[in-house]
Formats: structure tokens, sequence, C-alpha cells
């Protein structure tokens, strides 16, 4: 077979060609025919199924997620219980409204209990939160270093969340030999908001945001 050969193909006579040149020929029409072939039906089909591979797994990664998720359901319900418990018990310690006025007393009296004398004790302005309400207590007593620290101590052990915040402790008198110190902090305490002052709030901020 020799390049001559091809340079004088008769295709009307193709069935008269050598053999070596027709199989030439039949294969480089095999090679056209996969390669239009890949180019119009097989490439698509490769994409699409390249595609569905990934979708596959993706969703096998959810399905995995979930199944995660799904285990460990009656964890997340018990862990759901148990925050409800402590809130509860948190919310507890919140007065409402009108159990303020016996809180503001019980502070009064442990100060009282312990000896100090009051030169201050002036509830300020509520601030509101979410679902409760903050009210700060300017407070300034004077009274001996180990009467003030119980005081503090008294404090913490309140049935209600009160805290102590800004403390400043300072000689009562600067050439005083009694030992006395002026204490002045912001007590601060907390309750929580009925329905109908968590109500009036949200119409508060609907009106606001429009």
């Amino acid at each position: 077979m020799k390049l001559d050969d091809f340079n004088n193909i008769d295709l009307k006579n193709a069935g008269s060609l050598p053999m070596p040149v027709k199989l030439v020929l039949l294969g480089f029409i095999f090679l056209v025919l996969v390669a239009l072939g890949y180019w119009f039906l097989w490439s698509p089909e490769m994409d699409e199924f390249t595609q569905a591979e990934a979708k596959e797994q993706e969703l096998r990664q959810v399905f995995t997620t979930k199944k995660g998720q799904a285990i460990k359901i009656d964890a997340y319900k018990q862990q759901m219980v148990d925050i409800e418990k402590t809130f509860g018990a948190l919310l507890k310690q919140l007065p409402d409204k009108s159990q303020m006025d016996g809180l503001l007393t019980d502070i009064n009296q442990a100060g009282l209990g312990r000896g100090l004398e009051f030169e201050l004790f002036k509830p300020g302005q509520e601030s509101i939160a979410d679902f409760y309400a903050e009210m700060p207590i300017q407070i300034k007593i004077k009274g001996s270093y180990h009467d003030i620290g119980a005081f503090a101590t008294d404090i913490s052990k309140l049935s209600r969340i009160v805290t102590l915040n800004d403390m400043a402790i300072a000689p009562l008198n600067k050439d005083s030999k009694d030992g006395l110190l002026m204490l002045e902090a912001i007590a601060k305490t907390y309750r929580y908001l009925d329905s109908s002052e968590i109500a009036a709030k949200k119409a508060a901020e609907k009106k606001g945001s429009k």
C-alpha cells in the first residue's frame, strides 16, 4: 500500500479498491463516527451523568446529616426540658411588679440588720428588656469593714436576684480612728414583666417600626 493509492481513490469504484486501502478507509470512517457520536450523543449524557452523580453525593450528605439529627432528637428533647426547668427556676427568682416593694424592703433590712446606716437609698428609673425590667438603686451606707462585707454576703443570699455594681469603699473620715467606712454602690434588681406590659412593649415596638 502506497500513498498514491489514497490520492487516486475513486469512491464510485470503492469495491475495487485494494483491501488495505479499504481497511484504512473503514477505520477512518469508524473514527469519524465515534467522534460525531461522542460530540452529539455521549458528551451530553456524560455531563448529565456527572451532574446526577454530584446530586447523589449531595443527597447522601443531607441524608447522613438528617440521620444524625434524628438519632440525637431524644437528647435534644431532654435538653429542652432541662432548659425550660432552669429558665423556670430563674424566673421564680424575679419578682413581679407587686413584689418589688417587698424586695426593696428586704435590701434595706439586710443593711439595717448588720448595723449599717443608710445615707442614701434611691430607686432609679426602670429599664425594660425583652421579658424583664431592671431597676437600679443608688445606695450609700456607712459601717465597719466586717459589717459591709456581711451585708454584701446577705444580698447575694436573697431569694430574689440582686447585684451590687460600681462599688466604691472609702474611710468615712480621713482623720477618724473608729474604722468606719462609706460604701457607695448601685444595687440592681430585676422583675419580670406581666402579660399586659409585654403586650404594650410589643405594640410600642411595632408602632415604632412603622
